[in-house]
């Protein structure tokens, strides 16, 4: 009767646990689901697609791809109005007749306008226009400035002395010496090793010429307002110009 008594309370429990298994749902792995979605997707891109008629627009006429007149303003400083009304025959010349734009110096609000019209074929026209007047304004001559119409790979550089180095009062005029040499010696000869054309205009310094001149020209004026003495400068930049040379 013992016996008995013992098997029935542990036959209960179990059937308790059976009950409780049972109640529980299984949760289902992220692992699963993420394949399921990718066996999906794969199931989705195996499916033909849909054959979709391409639009058809008709042909815009030349006047619409040309838009609205664009109009370029570069101001003039004082000093530059005697050498812009002597040589204006010859800044107004290329722009209208090689590059079909419209010119003119407004005397109220002292600047260039540049402006397209409707014989203007190519729209960079406007941009090589106005770095040319650009250029000119900084102090080039017009034959140098001319360049940056005729050839597409020139470009026009100016930075500070001050920005290489700060240096202020006697220190800063005799930087701006070492640049410029005695009779502009120095500035020549870095002009005709590196193939540019450099303006010295108070602290500012114009660098016009090619991307890779442009970089040796300003090295060297760099070297110069930190202290190197010409000799070594000039020896420097022949050497990376032999280089540049052996590699064109």
């Amino acid at each position: 009767m013992d016996t008995d008594k013992d098997t029935t309370p542990e036959a209960g429990a179990a059937k308790e646990c059976k009950d409780d298994t049972e109640s529980f749902t299984k949760v289902k792995s992220k692992k699963t689901q993420k394949r399921k979605r990718e066996q999906d997707g794969v199931d989705m891109d195996t499916e033909e697609p849909v054959a979709s008629k391409r639009p058809q627009f008709p042909p815009i006429s030349g006047d619409k791809l040309k838009g609205p007149d664009e109009m370029r303003k570069i101001a003039v400083p004082a000093h530059r109005y005697t050498p812009l009304k002597e040589n204006w025959l010859k800044i107004f010349t290329p722009i209208v007749e090689n590059l079909q734009l419209q010119v003119r110096f407004n005397l109220k609000t002292r600047n260039v306008e540049i402006k397209t019209c409707k014989e203007t074929q190519d729209i960079g026209s406007l941009t090589k226009a106005a770095d040319f007047v650009r250029a000119f304004i900084l102090g080039f001559q017009v034959e140098d400035a001319l360049a940056l119409i005729r050839l597409d790979e020139l470009f026009l550089e100016s930075f500070d002395v001050t920005d290489v180095k700060p240096l202020k009062g006697d220190h800063l005029s005799r930087a701006i010496g070492r640049i410029a040499g005695k009779g502009g010696k120095t500035k020549f000869t870095i002009e005709n090793v590196t193939k540019t054309r450099i303006v010295l205009a108070d602290t500012k310094v114009h660098i016009l010429g090619s991307f890779q001149n442009i970089k040796m020209a300003r090295t060297a004026i760099c070297n110069l307002i930190l202290g190197s003495p010409p000799s070594k400068v000039y020896g420097n930049i022949r050497v990376v110009a032999s280089r540049t040379a052996e590699r064109f």
